[in-house]
């Protein structure tokens, strides 16, 4: 980054230079007794949080060593999770944090390009398999990393101490380390700089109007960015009450909403869908205290924001755009019911949004590739700078790989990602558009539009539908023109599942379904023979 444009942050007051900690720590000085976090039948105090942590602290320097280095944490949402990080930031080193459904073979890629110092997983007691991976991970790295388990905010050895090994101190500029959910590829680390991640969460709170009485509700994996920025973070950083939900679990969510009065979260489309749809009993309308619900990881159907308006009266959803690397647009109280059902919203403070289009230049609206700069960006894929440097445009532009309209007000409409565009007959066709239309459909749960591979056009359009009874391609087409959805878009393909392979975000795996999809059909083509034209499938 410039220096220039790092001063122009500074300047603004998007940068300040306070660490987390400080920032926590001032919360403890103001309220020791306030209520700091929830999880499960443990509710801990600010005073309590920060001593478990100073103790926790100390054991980490002395099994990781006293260089600065990465320390992955790889729990479930727990008072352990918070413990442990506030406690890696104390030790002085850097907070790695993984979801615990990463797959092994992903872990195995982490510990390699992170060189982590100290693994920290839960017990060998708790059946935990995501733990064994993690165990196992550290086991085949190259070069011995000591793994520790967490209970009740102390740390065992898990097996013999590994002494620390001599590594290279990671440089100030990271902070905290993310990966992405790896839906086309191994994960890259995404480093932020304390900065970047306090803008990030100084921003949320002045447009969303967060402060230390508005406890935050968190059922999104802290291990994932969703979880660690707009759940730890932004609470420690505010001074609000966490309320974690570690098991997902809709009614259970109502429920941990109501008694604790929680005000804000940010959740995956899939948790909100299972929120319209849960029973509620009580007097007061469902999430009667929460004002604001940000919904982000996969897009929020049209049909879905309306029905929110019915089903959650009191709350304000708002689709979320956001990367692992930074950024975030939302829709704020002032926005039109049109452009909360059909943008994602218009940039936070200080995040330049730029089309980048055909041919190579950017401009302020249109559409294209988005490309971002901005105080709450990322600073690099630590230990891959190239892979960073290929994604630079301009003067410091991060290509975010989303196809994407700015209209003239600065609103954002994801049009789809790069690497899902259908490619039919020589044209680019993207699938939002057919998702949305599909999702409208009252039976169905969820769907995701993926190219099937095709001999005469390269790709044919294919819809991949959960639904709660069966489904015709005819009755879905009759649908689609319903919804006066272009003849182009209509799905040619219609495959029924009880389910989707998803990231941590809540992200589908679309690489992931087709490869399963296809290898499925090509086994029961080869059993039944093979038949050409519109298909319908099963996969129940």
């Amino acid at each position: 980054m410039s220096d220039n444009r790092a001063q122009r942050y500074r300047l603004a007051g998007w940068w300040r230079g306070v660490r987390l900690i400080d920032r926590f720590e001032s919360h403890v000085d103001e309220g020791a007794d306030r209520l700091a976090l929830v999880s499960g039948g443990t509710a801990m105090s600010r005073a309590e949080l920060w001593h478990a942590a100073g103790e926790a602290a100390e054991q980490i320097r002395s099994l990781a060593g006293t260089t600065r280095r990465p320390v992955v944490i790889h729990l479930p949402n727990c008072a352990d999770w918070m413990v442990m990080f506030l406690a890696v930031l104390r030790a002085g080193h850097v907070p790695a944090t993984t979801p615990v459904t990463t797959p092994e073979a992903h872990l195995c890629h982490i510990f390699g390009l992170t060189r982590p110092a100290l693994v920290i997983c839960d017990g060998q007691d708790s059946g935990s398999r995501s733990a064994d991976a993690a165990r196992r991970a550290a086991a085949a790295a190259c070069g011995p990393i000591a793994v520790a388990v967490a209970e009740g905010g102390r740390l065992t050895p898990d097996g013999l101490p590994t002494p620390p090994t001599a590594t290279a101190e990671v440089p100030e500029v990271t902070a905290h380390l993310m990966f992405t959910s790896s839906t086309t590829g191994p994960p890259k680390a995404v480093s932020h700089s304390e900065d970047s991640l306090a803008a990030l969460n100084m921003q949320f709170a002045e447009r969303f109007e967060l402060h230390q009485g508005t406890p935050v509700f968190m059922p999104s994996p802290l291990g994932h960015s969703v979880g660690a920025i707009h759940g730890c973070r932004l609470s420690l950083y505010v001074g609000a009450p966490l309320i974690l939900q570690d098991e997902w679990d809709a009614g259970a969510a109502l429920e941990l909403v109501a008694r604790h009065r929680a005000d804000f979260t940010a959740a995956a489309t899939p948790f909100l869908l299972d929120l319209a749809n849960a029973r509620w009993d009580a007097s007061e309308p469902k999430l009667a205290s929460m004002r604001s619900f940000l919904c982000g990881g996969a897009q929020v159907p049209p049909a879905l924001i309306r029905r929110c308006r019915a089903e959650l009266p009191n709350t304000f959803v708002t689709p979320l755009w956001g990367m692992t690397e930074g950024g975030l647009t939302t829709c704020v109280r002032a926005s039109t019911e049109s452009q909360v059902e059909t943008t994602v919203g218009e940039g936070l403070p200080g995040l330049e949004l730029r089309i980048l289009d055909a041919g190579g230049a950017l401009r302020d609206a249109g559409s294209g590739e988005l490309a971002m700069r901005g105080p709450g960006v990322f600073n690099g894929y630590y230990g891959q700078p190239e892979l960073y440097a290929a994604e630079i445009v301009g003067d410091g532009f991060f290509r975010t790989g989303d196809l994407a309209r700015i209209d003239a007000d600065g609103y954002v409409s994801i049009t789809g990602r790069l690497k899902d565009l259908i490619i039919r007959g020589a044209v680019n066709i993207s699938p939002v558009e057919t998702e949305n239309a599909i999702a409208a459909h009252p039976d169905v749960v969820g769907v995701a539009v993926i190219g099937w591979p095709d001999e005469r056009l390269g790709e044919r359009i294919c819809a991949a539908v959960h639904a709660r009874v069966p489904l015709d391609l005819g009755e879905v087409l009759a649908f689609c023109a319903e919804q006066g959805l272009p003849h182009r878009y209509w799905p040619e393909r219609l495959v029924q599942v009880d389910g989707f392979p998803r990231t941590a975000a809540g992200k589908i795996r679309k690489q992931q379904l087709r490869d399963e999809l296809v290898a499925a059909a090509g086994a029961a083509e080869t059993m039944h023979g093979s038949s050409a034209g519109p298909r319908q499938d099963t996969n129940r």
